[in-house]
């Protein structure tokens, strides 16, 4: 994270495998960082062991929500960066198999339940400074994701979200990301869903097995968000990445999207 050193970064889901490494990440670079888990584990001992402020967080419960926001007022929290790290990939199955409450709570967690810690939140950042959003993105952006609706839809509404809050809030920098393949616990979900996660089911088997080859590591995860977070809003903001697809990496990319305002975002082709 460039200039981490007095950033105040609060990270949703810090207890998920991409979001620790994150919280681990800008602790070591000098960052102040709040992160919320829903369980009390042995991992949200380890981050406070590190330095990181913890606070326990249902992003689906209203009221919670509402007392993480007074408790970012009250300790004068004035952040300058949000990662939202929650997913959820259950119900997994074909969508009539499904109840549909799971499936509708499951919608909410991967979209609305985060966006509504943001709308709750938006108003103690650090005006000084240009605050900074990144989301995540999931599979089925540019092609349907069987047995995953309510993971699928979740995501794209965030995607589009992202862009609407770019067009509407000059004074936030969002982004979301696709990590694409990377070997977290969250995998465990179709593990054990079996044949309702389909043809999903042998790939992430096999994935899991070759992880180390394949897939994308939580380091390649922070290098993508500490890319996104140190370019320029006309270059990142409003759009939607591919970790493993997109040449982030590359200089001449930043100039490539600063041309185009259209790019990297949901459009339907002709």
């Amino acid at each position: 994270m460039e200039k981490a050193s007095g950033s105040k970064v609060i990270v949703l889901a810090a207890t998920s495998d991409i979001g620790a490494n994150l919280t681990e990440r800008y602790l070591r670079a000098g960052a102040e960082v709040l992160g919320t888990f829903r369980n009390r584990t042995e991992r949200v001992d380890e981050l406070e062991s590190a330095g990181a402020k913890m606070f326990s967080l249902d992003i689906n419960s209203i009221d919670q929500v509402s007392s993480f926001a007074a408790h970012v007022k009250a300790t004068n929290f004035s952040w300058n960066s949000l990662v939202s790290a929650p997913g959820l990939l259950n119900p997994i199955g074909p969508f009539f198999s499904l109840n549909f409450d799971d499936w509708q709570n499951s919608a909410i967690t991967n979209s609305f339940a985060q966006l509504r810690v943001l709308h709750a939140i938006y108003g103690l950042r650090n005006n000084a400074n240009l605050a900074q959003v990144i989301f995540f993105a999931g599979g089925g952006t540019n092609g349907p994701f069987d047995n995953y609706s309510a993971y699928c839809l979740g995501k794209l509404a965030l995607i589009k979200m992202t862009e609407l809050l770019d067009s509407e809030c000059p004074d936030l920098q969002v982004s979301i990301i696709g990590t694409g393949w990377v070997n977290t616990k969250i995998h465990q979900q179709t593990l054990s869903a079996g044949e309702l996660a389909g043809v999903n089911y042998e790939k992430t088997r096999q994935f899991i097995d070759h992880a180390n080859v394949d897939g994308a590591s939580l380091d390649d995860v922070g290098d993508c968000v500490d890319w996104c977070l140190a370019a320029p809003r006309i270059a990142v903001g409003g759009r939607n990445f591919s970790l493993a697809h997109d040449p982030w990496r590359e200089p001449e990319f930043i100039k490539e999207l600063s041309k185009n305002k259209n790019s990297y975002k949901l459009r339907r082709q002709t």
